[in-house]
C-alpha cells in the first residue's frame, strides 16, 4: 500500500504552524486553490473550550488509574462558495495515558502539552483560507499539525516530545468540528458527503494508485445499521462481585458485574489486563467468565462475547502467547468467547518486529490500536500478522474513514474502540462505528464512568442512552452533521 506523493501546498502547510498563510483575502475577493465543487468551504473561524469531569469509579487500563477527563470542544464556522456560513462541533477526550505515555512527564505536564498544542492547532486551523471539502482540508493541515507539536514540545523544553499518537488525539476534536459543519452547511449527515458527488478526489489521492476510481462510500455505509451491542467494560479495578465492592458508590447505578449485565442486558464485554502478571490475568477473565456464564444463565441467555485489552503492556508476544494458550486450555469454551484481543504488545511496530503476531492471530484476532498513527502503520501490522486495527474517531475522523477504507479492501478485521466519549462525544463516534461493516459492537463506559455528563442527552437519543436490551439504537444517528 504505497500513497501518492500529497500536492505541493503541504510546504505551505507546514509554514501555517509557524503562523504563516499561504492564501489570500482581498477585497472580499477569494483565492481558490484546487477547488472543483461548488460544495466546498472554507474555515472562516474556529474556537475552542474544555471541560473538566470526575469520574463516578476509577477505572485502570495501562498500569495507570484514571479518575478524571478534560472534553475539548472545538467549535468551526465555514462559509460555502455559495457563501452560505454554518457552525460545527467535535468534541472529544484529551486522553494523556493512552496517547501520551511518559515516565519522565507527569499528568499534569502531559494534559498541559496537549491543551498548548490544541491552541497551536486552533491558530494553524483557523489561518487556513483554502476552500475543499473535509477530508482534503483536514488531510493537508496534518503536517501543520505535527509541526505545532514539535514546535510546542521545544518551547515547552518537554523531556518526551509530543508524539504523533497524541498529535492525532488533540487534534481530532477540530477534525470532527469540520466534518461537522460542512454536513451541516449541505443539510446532510457526514457520511453521505463521502462519494464522487462531494469529494474533490478519490481515494488514490490519499492511498495510493490502486485505489483509483474508489471513495470512501464503496467501504463505508452512508446510513448506519439500525441497533449495534453496547460493549460494557470491566477495568481492571472493577468489583467483579459484592465481596469486592469494599467502597460502594450507592448512588442508583450498577457497582457489580452481574447488576450491570441485568440492568443493560449486556453481551458484550471488554475486559482490561494488566500484561505484567501472567497469573493475575489469566484468573481475572477465568473470574469474569465464571460470574458472567452464572448471570447469563439467569437470564436465559446462551451467547455472548468478550474482548481482551492489555494496552501494549505484555512484555513480549512470549508471553501473550502463553496467555492465550494456557486461557484455551482452562477456559477451552469462555476462550471461544473472545472474539478479539487488542494491543498486547509494544506499541512501536517498527522497533519491535520480533513481536510479530502470526502465531497468534491464528488463535484469536489480534488488533492495533496505540500502534495505528497513519495508514503506513496498518501495512505494517498486515505484514506482522496482525488481524487488523481499531476504528474510533477519537484519532481523527478523516485518517478513521481511510483506515477502514484500506482495511476493508485489504479484507483485514476491524473493531471499534471508546475513549470513555460521553454524550456529544459518543454520538459523533458511534455514528462512525455504526457504518463500518465489521464492527460487532460499539464500546459506551462514560454511562459507567461519567453518567452525569451523558444526562443531557438521554432525551434526544433514548436509544442510545437507555440501553436495557443490550443494544444502542445507532439509527438514530442520521441528523445533519455528525448527528449530534
Amino acid at each position: 500500500m504505497r500513497r501518492t506523493t500529497r500536492r505541493t501546498f503541504i510546504q505551505g502547510a507546514a509554514a501555517l504552524a509557524a503562523g504563516l498563510s499561504s492564501a489570500r483575502r482581498s477585497s472580499g475577493i477569494e483565492l481558490l486553490v484546487g477547488s472543483a465543487k461548488k460544495s466546498d468551504v472554507r474555515i472562516e473561524r474556529v474556537s475552542s473550550s474544555y471541560e473538566e469531569h470526575i469520574f463516578r469509579a476509577p477505572l485502570k487500563f495501562a498500569l495507570s488509574v484514571v479518575n478524571r477527563q478534560t472534553m475539548l470542544t472545538v467549535e468551526c464556522k465555514v462559509r460555502t462558495l455559495a457563501g452560505k456560513l454554518a457552525t460545527g462541533f467535535g468534541t472529544l477526550p484529551l486522553n494523556y495515558v493512552f496517547s501520551y505515555p511518559s515516565r519522565a512527564l507527569s499528568e499534569e505536564a502531559r494534559l498541559g502539552a496537549m491543551k498548548a498544542l490544541a491552541e497551536e492547532i486552533a491558530r494553524v486551523c483557523g489561518s487556513h483560507q483554502e476552500y475543499g471539502h473535509p477530508m482534503d482540508l483536514c488531510w493537508d493541515l496534518a503536517p501543520a499539525y505535527l509541526a505545532a507539536a514539535a514546535a510546542v514540545s521545544r518551547r515547552l523544553e518537554l523531556a518526551d516530545p509530543i508524539p504523533r499518537l497524541c498529535t492525532r488525539v488533540t487534534a481530532a476534536a477540530f477534525d470532527a468540528a469540520l466534518h461537522d459543519a460542512y454536513g451541516k452547511a449541505h443539510g446532510v449527515h457526514c457520511f453521505h458527503t463521502y462519494g464522487p458527488e462531494f469529494m474533490n478526489h478519490d481515494l488514490s489521492h490519499y492511498l495510493g494508485a490502486e485505489y483509483r476510481g474508489e471513495y470512501p462510500n464503496r467501504y463505508i455505509r452512508t446510513d448506519p445499521a439500525d441497533r449495534m451491542p453496547l460493549c460494557h467494560l470491566v477495568s481492571a479495578v472493577d468489583p467483579i462481585e459484592e465481596a469486592d465492592n469494599t467502597r460502594p458508590i450507592r448512588d442508583g447505578l450498577p457497582e457489580t458485574l452481574p447488576q450491570w449485565i441485568d440492568f443493560n442486558g449486556l453481551a458484550y464485554f471488554k475486559i482490561k489486563l494488566n500484561g505484567n502478571d501472567l497469573k493475575w490475568d489469566l484468573e481475572r477473565v477465568q473470574r469474569i467468565d465464571r460470574v458472567t456464564t452464572e448471570a447469563q444463565r439467569k437470564r436465559e441467555r446462551k451467547d455472548w462475547a468478550y474482548i481482551l485489552d492489555f494496552n501494549e503492556k505484555c512484555p513480549n508476544v512470549d508471553y501473550y502467547l502463553t496467555f492465550l494458550r494456557r486461557l484455551e486450555e482452562e477456559m477451552p469454551r469462555g476462550f471461544q468467547r473472545i472474539e478479539y484481543v487488542e494491543q498486547p504488545t509494544a506499541r512501536d511496530l517498527a522497533a519491535h518486529p520480533e513481536n510479530a503476531m502470526h502465531e497468534a492471530a491464528k488463535l484469536r484476532p489480534v488488533v492495533i490500536d496505540e500502534s495505528l498513527v497513519d495508514v503506513d502503520s496498518l501495512e505494517l501490522a498486515a505484514k506482522q500478522g496482525w488481524s487488523g486495527a481499531v476504528v474510533k474517531s477519537p484519532k481523527g475522523l478523516t485518517l478513521m474513514i481511510l483506515i477502514a477504507c484500506a482495511a476493508a479492501k485489504r479484507k483485514l478485521f476491524v473493531a471499534g474502540g471508546d475513549m470513555s466519549c460521553p454524550g456529544a462525544a459518543l454520538i459523533q463516534t458511534a455514528a462512525l462505528q455504526a457504518r463500518v461493516s465489521g464492527i460487532t459492537s460499539v464500546e459506551a463506559n462514560a454511562r459507567q464512568f461519567l453518567p452525569s455528563a451523558n444526562e443531557p442527552w438521554k432525551e434526544r437519543f433514548p436509544g442510545m442512552f437507555g440501553t436495557t436490551d443490550g443494544f444502542l439504537r445507532t439509527g438514530e444517528l442520521t441528523r445533519p452533521g455528525l448527528g449530534a
